[in-house]
């Protein structure tokens, strides 16, 4: 089994910055794999943010947020965190984990691909 636990959101004003950590423990931490952050606003489907392949350096980001937010690997802590800097009332939703536990991450952006999900963690932008 897999579990993983989110953590770091909170309420911010537009402009400032947040850090949300993804904490994984179980069968995963023991191989590579696409780890991935996703979002659901009220009201709205869930949609990719960003995905990396713990094994290389590589990120995907949705167009929507590429070049205000950082995802990063600490494969020795089983830790992905995303950074977000820059951040906007659109940015505000339920932010979720993601990984599919086998490997690298392929069509990142379809839900289908995943095998694990963390509860969330709500960030909030305020205007």
């Amino acid at each position: 089994q897999v579990q993983l636990v989110e953590s770091g959101g909170g309420s911010v004003q537009a402009g400032g910055s947040l850090r949300l950590s993804c904490a994984a423990a179980g069968a995963v931490t023991y191989r590579r794999n696409c780890m991935a952050w996703f979002r659901q606003a009220p009201g709205k489907e869930r949609e990719g943010v960003a995905a990396i392949y713990t094994g290389g350096d590589i990120a995907d980001y949705a167009a929507s947020v590429k070049g205000r937010f950082t995802i990063s690997p600490d494969n020795a802590k089983n830790t992905v965190y995303l950074q977000m800097n820059s951040l906007k009332p659109e940015d505000t939703a339920m932010y979720y984990c993601a990984t599919n536990a086998w490997g690298v991450c392929g069509s990142w952006e379809r839900e289908s691909g995943y095998k694990y999900w963390g509860q969330g963690t709500q960030v909030t932008v305020s205007s």
